[in-house]
């Protein structure tokens, strides 16, 4: 057996978790597919050790296997998972279930699915008590209690009979967290365990988490996509590609010096405030500055405010009102002031990036400015015509000049839909040419997007997401818009995806003079596409300003608590790509 010190950067002592040549094969009608090969590494007792890599590359079949939750399909059938020297590969499933939550805990990627949407918090956290031996009878509610509160949940007893669907994003993290610590095990497996929270929640989850681990003594298993994550809350780091190991050591030393290629794409392709937009454009689309060795992307001719005629949507102090009905709710009706007097430009052939917390009102602004939403009061003009004041052929026509990109592109892509037809579907839609023209379109999008065309026969089921999105990008094309408003459009990818979508988006819009409004709360990726950013907070426009101006010199408190937030904002990832 492999010892401990054959592993580079490992500490020295026996390890909690032992993971040697661990092999993982899934059962598929076209025979045994091997996930995970030769994978070995430890988790020291108050450790944490990330996993990281694309989608795909094993990290969260590894994890599965380890707490005994893989799919049906799914069985280890090489190697050894050692805890505490005891090989979890020969347990069965009562034994396993016993160990789950006792000696090993999990938090999932998404609360939402992982919380039962028809029991309140507080039984569901309960049952995990009960089912787990840790107490019985009149001490479980107690606990429970205890455990909300540890988790950064105050009014714990309010909140123990609420539901899920009245807890935000964040607060139901801290209930799985709650859930995943209640046992107190030895090990907690956090899977992608804030991946879909905002960063400033995201960093209030992360410091709550790190906080009870480091009280408690836990070793923390750590998988996620996110380097600059993995570099700020791990000690140790494992590279994991196409179901292999390819690298791994003490974090900082991983990054400063990376020896693997894919490791060393990961670096370049993480969103760091050290980005640039120059770093996505083509050469000569950008200007030098002076005395700098970055390339900003600051043409002399977008120097001066946009002129009417260069200015393609302009919103002047919209506001967006919803009526909340029903006691349910707020326990009275009542008005939500979602959007509350924004205005902005965005000029032609330039990016505007609106970004903000959940709740911010940046997708509803999105909404409005496609015409999905009416205004409460306040206007949006497109090409200088008031947005939702049109008849039937001018609203065709809009329609045809402004398309979007939303954050899922699973979800807003038709499954039975071939990719042919789904980039096919707007040109029919609209009457544009015939049979044979609608082909030639077709292929001619997919190239522009860089996917080959015999994926025109696949449904999305059987893209990757990266492809599934670049297919939503083709079909916004399809029709040859000015304005395409992108909400979230890279958020659900993994860092190289992201880097190739952004890369295809600013190369489409210098060969296509395309506008975009790009919605995001990744500030780190909006530092890579964005011309201008406007800062949202509770509905208001708090900030907005160049790119340069809000990152160098940002004048809210509001928007520097954003940028502390980023994960690994102060690692300089591109000197080491």
């Amino acid at each position: 057996m492999t010892t401990a010190s054959t592993i580079p950067g490992t500490p020295a002592g026996d390890p909690l978790l032992r993971i040697r040549e661990l092999e993982v094969t899934f059962r598929t009608d076209a025979g045994p597919a091997v996930a995970v090969r030769g994978v070995s590494f430890d988790v020291h007792a108050g450790e944490t050790v990330a996993v990281v890599g694309e989608s795909g590359s094993g990290k969260s079949t590894t994890a599965a296997a380890v707490i005994g939750l893989l799919a049906e399909n799914g069985s280890v059938t090489g190697g050894q998972i050692l805890l505490e020297g005891q090989d979890l590969t020969t347990l069965g499933p009562d034994a396993m279930h016993r160990l789950r939550g006792t000696r090993i805990g999990m938090v999932p990627q998404d609360p939402m699915s992982n919380l039962n949407p028809v029991r309140r918090v507080g039984h569901q956290i309960d049952e995990t008590l009960v089912d787990n031996g840790v107490v019985s009878g009149r001490d479980v509610r107690p606990r429970t209690l205890e455990l909300l509160e540890e988790a950064g949940l105050p009014d714990a007893r309010r909140r123990a009979q609420q539901y899920p669907h009245e807890f935000s994003g964040g607060m139901r993290q801290r209930a799985l967290i709650a859930m995943g610590l209640a046992a107190r095990p030895q090990l907690l497996i956090a899977d992608e365990p804030t991946s879909a929270l905002d960063v400033t929640v995201q960093r209030t989850i992360l410091d709550g988490l790190t906080d009870l681990t480091d009280r408690l003594g836990v070793a923390v298993l750590l998988i996620t996509h996110d380097l600059g994550l993995a570099a700020e809350r791990a000690d140790r780091i494992v590279v994991m590609y196409r179901g292999e190991v390819v690298e791994q050591g003490p974090a900082r030393e991983l990054l400063a010096d990376p020896q693997h290629e894919y490791t060393r794409r990961l670096i370049a392709a993480a969103p760091s405030l050290a980005s640039r937009r120059a770093e996505l454009a083509r050469a000569g689309a950008v200007v030098a500055v002076a005395g700098g060795d970055d390339l900003l992307a600051t043409p002399a001719a977008h120097d001066a405010p946009a002129t009417d005629a260069e200015r393609i949507v302009e919103v002047e102090h919209v506001t967006k009102v919803f009526r909340l009905r029903g006691k349910g709710l707020l326990g009275r009706g009542a008005d939500f002031t979602a959007v509350d007097d924004v205005s902005l430009v965005v000029p032609r052939g330039r990016t505007v990036a609106v970004v903000g917390e959940s709740g911010s009102g940046k997708s509803t602004v999105a909404r409005m400015m496609l015409g999905l939403l009416e205004p409460t009061s306040g206007t949006i003009r497109f090409d200088g015509v008031e947005v939702g004041r049109k008849d039937r052929a001018a609203e065709v026509a809009f329609r045809r000049r402004v398309q979007p990109i939303f954050q899922d592109p699973y979800a807003s892509l038709d499954p039975l839909f071939t990719i042919y037809r789904t980039i096919e579907e707007p040109l029919r839609a609209h009457g544009i040419g015939d049979g044979g023209s609608r082909r030639a379109r077709v292929r001619e999008l997919m190239e522009q997007v860089a996917l080959p065309a015999e994926l025109l026969r696949r449904y999305p089921a059987e893209l990757s997401g990266g492809q599934r999105q670049r297919v939503a990008i083709a079909r916004a094309l399809a029709l040859e818009p000015e304005l395409v408003v992108c909400d979230e459009a890279v958020s659900a990818l993994d860092v190289i995806v992201q880097s190739q979508i952004l890369r295809l988006l600013v190369d489409l819009q210098e060969r296509l003079g395309l506008s975009y409004l790009f919605i995001s709360h990744d500030l780190a990726v909006v530092r890579q596409v964005a011309d201008e950013v406007c800062v949202m907070q509770g509905g208001r426009l708090v900030e907005q300003g160049s790119v340069e101006e809000v990152f160098e010199s940002p004048r809210t408190e509001y928007t520097r608590t954003l940028l502390d937030a980023i994960p690994g904002r102060d690692l300089d990832l591109s000197r080491t790509a």
